[in-house]
């Protein structure tokens, strides 16, 4: 299979709270609004997208239909400290406070208003033990 794209899609029973918070917090910006469906848009990086569904739209199968459950997604910053500094101003919840992490990780954990957990994390150098568990070309520089 040769993907062209690839997005999460977070089912929520709040289309618009939900799209409003990644816009609010996140810098996303909306490509396609309706009341059941928006798709967005990082407004730094076009290749970054994600979408919000309502989910008991009828395109979802019956007994798929629900919200999101069991979700983490993982943004790549540059900067964040500033980002984990704007959560924390904006009364966002903190569920792991900024910290360094031996993988290879400078990262906090948030949360939106569905409860999918938000990775913020900028990579930084791994401790040896770790490093030797990478490929070469994914280490950062």
């Amino acid at each position: 299979m040769k993907s062209t794209s690839y997005y999460p899609v977070i089912m929520t029973d709040d289309v618009a709270a939900t799209a409003a918070f990644y816009v609010t917090h996140f810098r996303f910006q909306a490509l396609f609004q309706s009341d059941w469906y928006v798709h967005l848009q990082s407004a730094e990086n076009e290749h970054v997208t994600l979408a919000i569904l309502d989910g008991s739209h009828e395109t979802i199968p019956e007994q798929a239909r629900g919200k999101v459950s069991g979700l983490l997604l993982n943004f790549e910053v540059e900067d964040v400290d500033t980002i984990y500094a704007a959560c924390k101003s904006a009364g966002l919840p903190i569920m792991r406070d900024l910290r360094d992490e031996d993988f290879g990780q400078r990262h906090f954990i948030t949360a939106d208003p569905n409860g999918v957990l938000i990775d913020i994390i900028k990579p930084i150098p791994p401790s040896a033990e770790f490093a030797a568990m990478y490929d070469v070309s994914a280490l950062p520089a």
